[in-house]
């Protein structure tokens, strides 16, 4: 008798589950979401972040949340994306925060900072170090909600016509390079250009510049660098690891509903996850087949990257001085970099150098 009552209670209990799912997804509204991302859809890794937060918020709710992304310059170009959402032009955007260092060069922080931290220091300061709060107090001054949502690794170092073999050589160099860095290399004498993804090669091409860098050698490859300029230099000192971001207007994000809000959430997550996956698996092979094909690699000389490290150093107390919202976020930034560096001296980077070095004898 009590084994059919349980299992009467317990088929009741399953029906109504079963009944429930369905009245709980149909509680909830259809909200559809524009995206504008910085990055042309070539670029499958970078601007795929986007695409894998949009499948992702859509599966989880069951097609009643909807975002569709576009590519830069479908809406707005690349590098106005942070105007578009702050003034509601769209809901959110799928950026590099640096892009807007013009505005004010406290963005660095939310994207990275020359000879700052790798991706996995990045996401750690920003998670789990403090950074979060501290980016999210400056984001609130522009109407905006920031989530790290994609991260490329450590960065080549760009794409040059001629080689770099001094110092001297920096001066009056016209140089396609994003963000802060720019600022670092001006006081070299070099001339930074800051020009959006899809421009690149033709500026490139014509000699508009004299060189540039994007991200590695698997997007490399694909805008076809390596066509107009043969010196591949590394690495990229000036992105050890670039966090990508989702950038949400404060006013639509917080109409979300709360599950809506956590599904995006945990979205953003995976973006930054699997972005930094890809890249790590697809540039071995893209390198391989540029230096087969003839591009010329080389490290930046030692009094090269001591001279812009020198600079970096100097431009961040500088701008520390006459920046207070710069200032609130470097100190405790600059404690968890060092911090970061000691720990990684232990363990991580013993281990990465016996390990690569043992690896190539064999």
């Amino acid at each position: 008798m009590k084994r059919r009552s349980f299992l009467t209670s317990a088929g009741v209990g399953v029906a109504a589950s079963t009944l429930a799912a369905p009245a709980i997804a149909q509680s909830q509204p259809e909200i559809h979401w524009r995206l504008a991302s910085s990055f042309p859809k070539s670029l499958n890794t970078i601007y795929g972040g986007a695409d894998t937060i949009a499948a992702r918020v859509a599966a989880a709710t069951d097609g009643k949340f909807t975002i569709r992304a576009f590519p830069a310059g479908e809406l707005v170009p690349g590098l106005q994306v942070l105007d578009a959402v702050q003034n509601g032009t769209v809901e959110c955007g799928h950026t590099a925060s640096y892009y807007y260092v013009g505005k004010d060069p406290t963005f660095t922080f939310d994207a990275t900072v020359p000879f700052g931290l790798n991706a996995r220091q990045q996401n750690a300061w920003i998670y789990s170090g403090g950074g979060m709060p501290l980016l999210r107090e400056f984001f609130d001054g522009y109407g905006v909600v920031n989530f790290p949502a994609g991260n490329t690794g450590v960065q080549m170092g760009g794409w040059f016509r001629k080689e770099i073999k001094t110092v001297e050589d920096l001066k009056g160099l016209k140089f396609r390079i994003g963000g802060f860095a720019g600022q670092v290399l001006s006081k070299l004498g070099v001339v930074p250009q800051q020009i959006a993804g899809g421009d690149i090669y033709p500026s490139l091409e014509k000699g508009t510049i004299d060189a540039a860098e994007w991200i590695g050698p698997y997007d490399d490859e694909k805008l076809g660098f390596n066509k107009v300029a043969k010196y591949y230099y590394y690495p990229g000192w000036w992105e050890g690891g670039l966090n990508v971001s989702l950038l949400v207007n404060k006013q639509q994000w917080e109409q979300l509903p709360k599950q809506y809000q956590a599904v995006l959430e945990a979205a953003c997550f995976e973006a930054n996850l699997t972005m930094a996956a890809k890249y790590d698996a697809e540039n071995p092979a893209a390198l391989k087949r540029l230096v087969g094909g003839g591009a010329q690699l080389r490290p930046f000389p030692r009094d090269v990257m001591e001279a812009c490290y020198k600079a970096a150093t100097e431009l961040y107390e500088e701008t520390a001085k006459t920046n207070p919202k710069f200032a609130k976020i470097y100190e405790p930034w600059k404690k968890f970099r060092d911090d970061e560096y000691l720990w990684f001296r232990v363990a991580e980077n013993s281990f990465d150098n016996f390990a690569f070095t043992a690896g190539l004898k064999r």
